[in-house]
């Protein structure tokens, strides 16, 4: 059912997964559906909450074994081939989770925890290691959401755009 239910929103955009929908692609009914999961949000919850751990254990495979700026090229490689292969899931991975959502509280600070593990070697205080996780957070999907949307028209290499656009991000980190 979540191979599913990932397979729809990847194709159709999180917002447009229903119960009806995955009953369908699964030949059985809707009812069937409620002794995996409760209603649709709980359906949307566990869609986010595969999300945020897949996210997570592809930034955790992209930064075994590299350091410094290696490690930071790989794990923005990581997240745009994730935003890339799972653009409706992606989008359930970028708001914050609620009080009444640990699991997903724990999955997102997972995530973050690669991140700072990476940036420790630059010697951050904790205040100044959040705020450039924002910064490389929002330059990152800022470039995936325009490529998924089409944004990236010109017959230019975006790979290439990809890496000069981290590279510029890095050297200001290293100015600070």
């Amino acid at each position: 059912m979540l191979e599913v239910s990932i397979a729809l929103a990847d194709q159709l955009g999180f917002e447009a997964v229903t119960l009806a929908g995955v009953a369908e692609q699964l030949g059985i009914r809707i009812p069937s559906l409620y002794n995996h999961v409760a209603g649709l949000p709980g359906l949307r919850h566990e869609l986010t909450l595969w999300g945020l751990r897949e996210l997570g254990d592809q930034l955790r495979r992209g930064a075994t074994g590299v350091a410094g700026e290696d490690a930071i090229f790989s794990i923005a490689h990581a997240y745009r081939s994730f935003a890339l292969a799972h653009p409706g899931i992606y989008t359930a991975t970028l708001r914050a989770a609620t009080p009444d959502e640990p699991d997903l509280a724990a999955a997102a600070q997972e995530v973050l925890d690669v991140v700072l593990a990476v940036l420790e070697p630059y010697g951050f205080s904790e205040d100044e290691a959040l705020h450039v996780v924002r910064g490389l957070r929002s330059l990152l999907h800022g470039f995936a959401d325009l490529e998924i949307s089409g944004g990236f028209g010109l017959a230019l290499d975006r790979d290439a755009s990809y890496r000069q656009l981290l590279a510029v991000y890095l050297r200001g980190l290293h100015m600070r």
